[in-house]
């Protein structure tokens, strides 16, 4: 069996999701969008180079999301991860989810959004397992905070490693950012997926192949 691992923002999806699912749930409860007004600072700090991803990640889910009750969230979730398939993937990633199924390969999500919906989105594409950032939960209602590390660069290619120690033998991975080429450049099949320019040149360095995909 052979290890087949996919990024899903940009790679898999045509957009990031996080912003829209945070979005898509204030549109049905208006009365919370004041909140979202708390990640103000946070977004500075990141602009200021202040603050990581990571934490401007848990201040967006912490003050647009943050005490709504889990059995609220897993119904937009439902419904949000139906409209996204429906219409906001590439067709050719689909396929080449289906050829690796067709395979017999053993797919793996492998995202930095929350798992708020990228385990749903996983078992709707029909992969093996996902592996995403936590987030916090203080009983049934969300806290927001992230209960993992930031599932990006240097943090997916420990991921990636302890994947390959799990399931040795030959591996592909797909991803679309600068950000991605370090876990890319570790298997024997990396990809790229409608990188930037620059993102492309340091995939050609590393030997991984650039794709378009629509």
């Amino acid at each position: 069996m052979r290890l087949a691992v996919f990024d899903l923002d940009g790679t898999i999806t045509r957009h990031d999701t996080l912003a829209p699912y945070v979005c898509g749930f204030l549109l049905r409860h208006p009365w919370r969008m004041p909140r979202a007004l708390g990640v103000v600072p946070a977004l500075l700090g990141f602009g200021l180079g202040i603050c990581g991803r990571g934490t401007l990640k848990a201040a967006l889910m912490r003050s647009a999301l943050g005490r709504v009750r889990r059995q609220d969230l897993e119904r937009w979730t439902e419904c949000f991860v139906s409209r996204l398939l429906a219409r906001g993937t590439f067709a050719d990633a689909r396929e080449s989810i289906a050829a690796h199924a067709r395979a017999g390969d053993h797919l793996v999500l492998m995202s930095a959004s929350p798992d708020l919906y990228v385990p749903a989105i996983a078992r709707a594409l029909g992969f093996g397992e996902s592996i995403c950032t936590g987030v916090r939960w203080r009983g049934e209602r969300l806290d927001g905070r992230l209960a993992t590390s930031n599932r990006r660069g240097e943090e997916k290619v420990r991921c990636l490693r302890q994947l390959r120690e799990r399931l040795p033998g030959e591996a592909s991975a797909y991803g679309n950012s600068l950000s991605d080429i370090a876990h890319l450049a570790l298997v024997e099949h990396g990809v790229l997926v409608n990188g930037g320019a620059r993102a492309r040149r340091a995939a050609r360095l590393a030997g991984i192949d650039c794709v378009r995909w629509r």
